[in-house]
């Protein structure tokens, strides 16, 4: 007996259940008789017959090669070896129920964990609020919000490390889906004490010879592009200056008059000392904001973010 439970306990002896002689079942129904203490009503719990129960058990013991229960005309009792048995495998079988209920949860999307890069977070933007309903429709998922550049968040997408990134514009990359996901009317910000900041709204002519701050990454290269297309062939010529901040630096650059920038109107939402955000009256294209992911994520949860999306657009 005793060689046989070192045998059991040998940490590079392979276990009587990974070698397929232990039926899952067979442990089930012996955690039902050390419940009931009767295979009779043991069977009965189970909905399965007497014989059945009683033949498994006795199998079970023949296998481990250890008296589990003892029998007598009132009943059945655990042996020592049989209480220590039913122990370990209760919490076994515990452990095997809730992992068996997690990757339920985790295929429904309702577990998991989700990384998502963002451009930035303004509050009570779009994304703000999707998030925001993301966390309350899936309390059991954990997010990871990673900001940074365009070119960064799809760097770390295709590396593996982010699930989803939201950048400007329509992206079109051959190794990654991309969806349009929200506009914003474009605004541009400038320091209150500047000669427009009264006006309800400006028109691109009257931004002609401004001083456009744009960053290197996020809407930056786009916002350059834009700018150049709108001003074509006016006098005076825009001057634009690329600055590499975060774009709280760079609104505070704005307010101290260093220049004026191009933002999605979500900015003006936060507001920002010093600043003023005005409409581009003629300024006929809203700023499109686009999610990006890979083809090859089949993560749920990712699944239910986009879902969502779709829904709070309509």
């Amino acid at each position: 007996m005793r060689r046989r439970l070192r045998e059991l306990s040998d940490p590079d002896e392979p276990s009587l259940l990974l070698r397929g002689r232990v039926p899952l079942a067979s442990l089930i129904q012996a955690l039902a008789v050390a419940e009931h203490l009767s295979f009779y009503r043991a069977a009965n719990a189970l909905g399965v017959s007497q014989s059945s129960v009683s033949a498994r058990i006795k199998a079970l013991e023949e296998d481990l090669g250890i008296l589990l229960f003892e029998r007598n005309t009132r009943g059945v009792r655990l042996t020592e070896a049989g209480r220590l048995f039913v122990e370990r495998v209760s919490a076994g079988v515990e452990h095997l129920d809730h992992a068996v209920k997690s990757a339920g949860m985790a295929a429904l999307g309702e577990c998991g964990r989700l990384r998502i890069g963002v451009y930035g977070l303004i509050p009570h933007s779009f994304l703000a609020n999707l998030i925001g309903r993301y966390r309350d429709d899936y309390p059991g998922i954990d997010l990871e919000i990673a900001e940074g550049t365009a070119r960064e968040a799809i760097t770390q997408l295709r590396a593996g490390h982010l699930d989803i990134a939201f950048v400007v514009g329509t992206p079109d990359l051959p190794d990654c889906r991309s969806r349009r996901v929200w506009t914003e009317p474009l605004v541009v910000a400038l320091s209150d004490r500047h000669p427009l900041a009264g006006q309800e709204h400006v028109t691109w002519a009257d931004l002609a010879g401004e001083t456009f701050l744009v960053r290197p990454g996020g809407p930056g290269p786009q916002v350059h592009d834009h700018i150049l297309l709108r001003l074509a062939g006016r006098w005076p010529a825009p001057t634009i200056l690329r600055i590499g901040v975060e774009r709280a630096s760079l609104l505070s650059m704005v307010g101290q008059g260093f220049g004026v920038t191009l933002l999605g109107s979500a900015s003006s939402l936060s507001p920002v000392a010093d600043v003023r955000f005005l409409p581009i009256a003629d300024e006929p294209e809203p700023v499109v904001f686009s999610a990006v992911w890979s083809p090859f994520n089949q993560s749920a949860a990712l699944r239910n973010l986009l879902d969502l999306a779709d829904e709070m657009r309509r």
